[in-house]
């Protein structure tokens, strides 16, 4: 596997990127609604630092920043966020409360029998975060252990699989996860790689938390449409390429993994997209 660490010089431009997105106070602080051509709703995670993060009006991360990229190139200049938990984006796709959805969001068959994806935009593996000074080192030893996901994500379908013995527990959103663990009151929380860096290097979180660094999946993130926008989801392709062509997907990912010091597999990214169907 080749990775590329990235190293704690992104921070600052991290910051700015949070400062400056462009769904901040302006363009993107409404919570849905909205109408006319160049506006567009996009689901997004508001408790993922690094990825997805809503702090007072401005949101910030990887998906805000792709998101961004992508609705520009779309031509449109209002940028409406929606909270998107795991367990609730096919249904604010199927009912039109979100246009796309840049939420960590796994391309699956299952998925996909009730949404189009475009991307994907990103490949992560599922991970695990722990006590700094647990002795855990991945998936075999959480037999018997107390593990948290968040309900409707792949992660605790894929450790239901694997470990059989683990007493898993589903709470609503990994913030909550990550708290439970840092008091020790559970043992694990598993999610995607991504995800669990951004935990880790919160402010409140260092030096308590670590993550194990043995990922054991594959998680491509993709762009979720209505089922058989085709041209849409062509679209977001080209805007996608366009993202990596230019250089701003890799500048993307150096602002906000930069911080947690995360090492990124240029084996897999950037990946190459899927056809539209």
């Amino acid at each position: 596997m080749t990775m590329r660490r990235i190293g704690a010089a992104g921070a600052t431009l991290a910051l700015a990127a949070a400062l400056a997105a462009c769904g901040s106070d302006d363009g993107g602080g409404t919570d849905g609604g909205g109408g006319g051509d160049s506006s567009i709703k996009i689901g997004i995670k508001f408790d993922q630092p690094g990825l997805g993060l809503k702090e007072g009006n401005t949101y910030s991360g990887f998906d805000v920043d792709v998101a961004n990229y992508v609705a520009k190139e779309l031509g449109k200049t209002d940028v409406q966020f929606v909270q998107a938990p795991s367990k609730q984006r096919e249904d604010l796709i199927a009912t039109g409360q979100v246009d796309l959805i840049f939420a960590t969001y796994s391309i699956t068959d299952e998925r996909k029998q009730k949404v189009s994806f475009a991307g994907p935009y990103f490949v992560a593996g599922q991970d695990l975060l722990v006590a700094s000074d647990a002795k855990i080192t991945g998936p075999k030893d959480l037999d018997g252990k107390k593990l948290c996901s968040v309900t409707g994500s792949t992660s605790a379908d894929n450790v239901k699989k694997e470990v059989p013995g683990v007493n898993l527990q589903e709470f609503d959103t990994y913030s909550k996860c990550a708290e439970a663990v840092s008091k020790g009151q559970l043992d694990a929380l598993t999610t995607d790689n991504t995800i669990l860096a951004g935990y880790a290097a919160q402010d409140q979180y260092k030096g308590k938390l670590k993550v194990v660094g043995a990922p054991f999946s594959e998680e491509r993130y993709g762009v979720g449409l209505k089922k058989g926008d085709t041209a849409l989801c062509e679209d977001v392709n080209k805007a996608l390429t366009k993202m990596v062509d230019d250089g701003a997907w890799d500048k993307a990912v150096e602002d906000n993994f930069g911080p947690a010091g995360f090492e990124v597999d240029t084996k897999t990214n950037p990946p190459k997209l899927d056809a539209c169907s």
